[in-house]
């Protein structure tokens, strides 16, 4: 089975809210990056913006959406970009885009995912709060 090839793509414009390189602990016996460790860093990336807009905590309260577009392989760049969509009275809506940078003889760069998660600002008491300005 071979491998499809992807045209590059540049990355965003602007800095990644978070970026990591793909490591072999974040992978399965046939070298591609696990689903759910790409997960928790996107909800990582996600949750960076929203608790800046919040001022403080926020939980994760719901993964509208994420759609896993391409593989991610030991040894990648991950860059994830993550941007407020939507403020609520207590909630803030991310989308978060994720592009691997693969290949340093040959450089290349492909989206591998798009999410959207819902985060909610907490109390000291971890009950909801009003996002300041919402």
């Amino acid at each position: 089975m071979g491998e499809t090839i992807h045209a590059s793509i540049p990355l965003p414009q602007r800095e990644p809210t978070l970026r990591v390189a793909a490591m072999p602990s974040d992978a399965n016996y046939a070298g591609d990056i696990f689903g759910g460790w790409l997960m928790g860093q996107v909800d990582l990336a996600g949750s960076i913006p929203a608790l800046h807009r919040a001022k403080g905590r926020v939980v994760t309260v719901a993964v509208n959406s994420f759609q896993f577009k391409q593989p991610v392989f030991v040894g990648d760049i991950v860059s994830f970009y993550a941007e407020i969509i939507k403020t609520g009275r207590t909630s803030i809506t991310v989308d978060v885009a994720v592009y691997a940078q693969r290949d340093p003889a040959k450089p290349t760069c492909v989206k591998v995912t798009e999410a959207t998660l819902t985060y909610v600002a907490v109390d000291e008491n971890r009950k909801p709060r009003v996002v300041p300005g919402a």
